[in-house]
């Protein structure tokens, strides 16, 4: 991904003083943009959607056990409580939150089972990744401007987050904030140590409509029910 610097130009202007013309002033420091409005934007917009749905590719960086794990699929989020990814690659897996239960479905490292969790009374520190991130930054956060990007030839800007306190179970997370829309293109979640969650989204549809069972997961035929 190419990075782009970013800077605000500065007109130097020359300078009438008694006696003459004096030769042009240095030219003012550019200053970087304040990362807290970015991502307050970033928040209000998410918020003021209906919906969501986008392709999403998500990749699980492991140091420890020098795994990477690489998953797509699709996204979809409606209202406050309505939540899913669903996986192509690896194919039928998901998570899902329908409004009462937080269901993981991965097959392809827990077979034969389906995750069952009560949804959280605070779904921003639920499975709902965008919501638990872009939720009261000025409050929960210490943000830093990074630098101005792209992201599949949309122009971002990127912002790193550093929470206040343990109750989020990430440590770090750098955001690429889109200039347009300001929806994430790209999300970089520091959680575990050593483990690293990089998500990049494409063809956000904003407001879609979604079918409702996108949000009902139903347990296949012989998949037992974990709860937790």
């Amino acid at each position: 991904m190419k990075a782009i610097g970013y800077r605000l130009s500065a007109l130097g202007c020359s300078l009438f003083a008694i006696g003459g013309w004096f030769p042009p002033g240095p030219v003012a420091a550019a200053q970087a943009p304040d990362p807290l409005t970015i991502v307050r934007r970033a928040g209000a917009v998410y918020r003021g959607l209906n919906s969501l749905q986008a392709d999403f590719v998500q990749v699980i960086q492991d140091a420890v056990l020098g795994d990477t794990l690489t998953s797509r699929g699709k996204l979809y989020q409606s209202g406050a409580s309505a939540f899913a990814m669903r996986f192509s690659d690896p194919p039928d897996e998901a998570i899902v939150i329908d409004g009462k239960y937080v269901w993981a479905y991965t097959p392809s490292s827990a077979p034969g089972q389906v995750i069952r969790m009560r949804m959280e009374t605070d779904p921003v520190y639920g499975a709902n990744l965008l919501a638990r991130i872009l939720d009261r930054p000025a409050e929960r956060y210490t943000s830093t401007w990074l630098r101005a990007d792209t992201v599949s030839g949309r122009r971002v800007d990127v912002v790193a987050i550093v929470p206040r306190s343990a109750n989020v179970n990430f440590t770090r997370a750098v955001l690429w904030l889109d200039k347009e829309d300001w929806l994430p293109r790209r999300i970089e979640l520091d959680e575990s140590p050593g483990v690293r969650r990089i998500l990049t989204l494409a063809r956000l549809r904003p407001n879609a409509v979604i079918e409702q069972e996108l949000f009902e997961f139903r347990v296949p035929r012989g998949v037992r029910i974990v709860d937790q």
